[in-house]
């Protein structure tokens, strides 16, 4: 992958939460792993931006925080840096207020195991990180240890996080994510759904290990 590769991976990434109705405005963030001379670092939106944005107005933010390109970097560059540094086999961040994954991180919630897929995510629940306000150390800190061990967390009182090691890959955990915090909160009324055993859970992130890997089937 070259330099503008990266960038049109973020570009297009914005464009497309923003055509799903996963992200509105400027409000949320994406970037890519991204090492420049050696210095590290990602390829980001800059802060107050949107789905108007192009491949010339991404920021390069070295690992040592050091910045290049015309614009600020967004705000919540720092805990897309924490997730970097978490998870060596990450490539893309997307952070995204998405309606149904926002309320139930307000209700101060995680996603349990009540369906298989949350496996997506790379395990049973998707966490959710105790509130800090956007920007800081303590956020960035939180949302490291979180995805350490997962492909996605919830922001209390904020949003979601997702990664993935292709922007693709972070982009679907993102929809499946954002879907099934849809179907939680619309089984709650008629009661807490019922939770999938951990053995069950186990054998499911097993099974997505290799789930949808393209090979050719002998005949």
């Amino acid at each position: 992958m070259t330099e503008a590769d990266a960038r049109a991976a973020v570009v297009q990434a914005v464009q497309r939460l923003d055509a799903l109705g996963l992200n509105r405005g400027s409000t949320g963030n994406v970037s890519h792993r991204w090492d420049r001379d050696g210095q590290g670092g990602m390829l980001i939106t800059p802060t107050g931006m949107g789905a108007e944005l192009t491949v010339d107005d991404l920021v390069h933010v070295a690992d040592d925080g050091t910045v290049s390109g015309r614009w600020q970097p967004s705000s919540e560059w720092q805990f897309h840096r924490a997730a970097y540094r978490a998870r060596p086999d990450v490539q893309a961040v997307l952070h995204t207020h998405a309606v149904h994954a926002t309320a139930l991180a307000c209700l101060d919630r995680p996603l349990p195991p009540f369906h298989y897929m949350v496996a997506v995510a790379g395990g049973n629940d998707v966490p959710l990180v105790p509130y800090s306000t956007f920007g800081s150390e303590a956020l960035s800190d939180g949302v490291a240890r979180a995805l350490a061990q997962r492909d996605a967390c919830l922001l209390a009182h904020h949003g979601l996080v997702t990664c993935g090691a292709t922007m693709a890959q972070a982009m679907k955990v993102m929809v499946e994510v954002e879907s099934l915090c849809q179907t939680y909160l619309l089984a709650l009324p008629a009661g807490e759904p019922a939770r999938l055993a951990a053995d069950e859970m186990a054998r499911v992130i097993e099974k997505f290990r290799h789930y949808g890997r393209r090979s050719r089937r002998d005949v």
